[in-house]
């Protein structure tokens, strides 16, 4: 077993235990985006981020791909872990503002307004397409090519597959290609409606209970249209 310190608590873990596994195993929530229990990490997005060691030696690093150390001093959320979250989330944001599942998360982790210039792009460069298809269906159909602002996802060459066998896990796990937000205006990117962060039912009951657990809720849904 391996001892560290969490969030000011001392704990122990088993070897090879990463230190996104051991907070959410002692319930510290993390965020995670390139991150699916059963594919390998890859810490791409970097928001998983936290922060380890002390004073000017402390430093930032994938909770996601970093292996707890003896003796470590971990922190889930101090402030400069929570800037660096919040920054990642809006450069996200501007490059996939229409994807739910960053708008989510944007929304709740209290993100509001969006200072970059939206990118609309359809690719994150997360990973989780490859990883899946590598990893859990077994064809290695798709990889990464090229490198900087050219680093794109495809097939070799831009040539047909022989390997694809079409099965769309590339697209069920890709936060860009799920369900999609309409608002593109950088004043309205984060709508956050479909968080249901407010149930507005709550306002309207008088037991004053949330009456719809629908996901995302309808209520949410019709004042966001209105």
């Amino acid at each position: 077993m391996i001892t560290l310190t969490l969030n000011g608590l001392d704990v122990s873990v088993e070897e090879g235990t990463t230190l996104l596994e051991a907070a959410r195993f002692l319930g510290f929530p993390i965020p995670t985006l390139c991150h699916r229990d059963g594919l390998s990490p890859y810490g791409a997005c970097r928001l998983c981020v936290v922060e380890i060691g002390e004073g000017p030696k402390a430093a930032l690093v994938s909770s996601c791909t970093y292996p707890a150390e003896e003796g470590l001093k971990v922190r889930t959320a101090s402030s400069r872990v929570r800037r660096a979250r919040l920054m990642v989330l809006e450069l996200l944001l501007a490059s996939c503002p229409q994807s739910k599942t960053i708008q989510d998360l944007a929304s709740a982790h209290g993100v509001r307004q969006q200072r970059f210039r939206q990118e609309q792009e359809d690719c994150i460069l997360c990973g989780l397409c490859v990883r899946m298809c590598e990893e859990q269906m077994m064809a290695k159909a798709i990889g990464f090519r090229g490198r900087g602002q050219t680093r794109s996802i495809g097939t070799p060459f831009d040539i047909k597959s022989d390997v694809c066998r079409q099965c769309g896990g590339c697209m069920y796990i890709c936060p860009a290609c799920q369900l999609r937000c309409t608002y593109t205006e950088p004043e309205k990117a984060i709508c956050g409606a479909c968080a249901n962060l407010a149930p507005p039912c709550i306002a309207q009951d008088p037991f004053d209970d949330m009456m719809c657990y629908m996901d995302p809720c309808v209520a949410c849904e019709i004042a966001r249209d209105d």
